[in-house]
């Protein structure tokens, strides 16, 4: 029998400062003093889904035929416009021609956990998910009053079902600065391993809150489907070479 693995990765903006409470803007800015420090206060309200919100899902669906090949069931992308109304949606083309998504935040979080409840069986495949990815959708979808099809948080931090996530992978489990399993980022791996880096092409996460503001969803989408590209590279180099279970 096939067997189906959904790579998966998000992209993250902060929610307008602005529209926050009075107590929440004190709590986030609380002892940060000068402009520098409230600036990388707001920036890291990115990393958190209570202060944050879900701008873009990649998403590529793979099917296992036998030990060594794979197929591509789909690719596609799940962008926020929050010009939209809660029962609209576009759908348009990246320019690889991988399906592009928009909506609201609800509806991109329900098209996500719709395809976890057809394949209830399904893999997920990432890169750092077990920390952010997941956690992150999750909670945004109770923000939203979604539910969601699977708790990928189940488990322990050493044994989780149906989650393949490439950084405990490469690390054995075993994180220490001090070891040969310490941790790097995403982009070392990948230019270590010699993948592309989603990077190459100018663009990192650490942009996608300004993009966002500007409207440059096209662009998030692009970034976030790279990341997906480089993610399955480093799933079957560590799958061929590494993987004894």
């Amino acid at each position: 029998m096939s067997k189906q693995f959904l790579v998966f990765d998000i992209e993250t903006a902060p929610l307008n400062f602005d529209n926050l409470s009075e107590s929440q803007q004190e709590y986030i800015l609380r002892n940060a003093h000068s402009d520098e420090e409230k600036q990388q206060k707001k920036f890291e309200m990115a990393l958190s889904p209570i202060t944050a919100q879900v701008v873009c899902i990649g998403l590529q669906m793979m099917e296992k035929i036998d030990n060594e090949i794979f197929e591509i069931k789909y690719r596609k992308a799940l962008s926020l416009d929050n010009t939209l109304k809660s029962d609209e949606k576009e759908i348009k083309s990246l320019s690889n021609g991988d399906e592009w998504l928009l909506g609201d935040e609800r509806r991109i979080l329900e098209y996500f956990w719709a395809i976890l409840n057809k394949y209830p069986g399904m893999s997920l495949v990432s890169f750092n998910g077990r920390s952010f990815d997941a956690p992150f959708l999750m909670l945004r979808s109770a923000i939203h009053r979604v539910r969601p099809a699977r708790n990928l948080m189940s488990g322990t931090k050493y044994n989780y079902p149906l989650h393949i996530d490439l950084i405990d992978e490469l690390t054995f489990f075993n994180p220490s600065p001090y070891s040969a399993s310490r941790r790097f980022n995403f982009d070392f791996y990948t230019r270590t391993f010699g993948i592309t880096s989603p990077k190459s092409e100018g663009i990192d996460g650490s942009m996608v809150g300004e993009l966002f503001n500007t409207g440059e969803f096209k662009t998030i989408a692009e970034y976030c489907m790279r990341d997906i590209n480089a993610t399955w590279e480093l799933y079957m180099i560590w799958e061929k070479y590494l993987k004894f279970k």
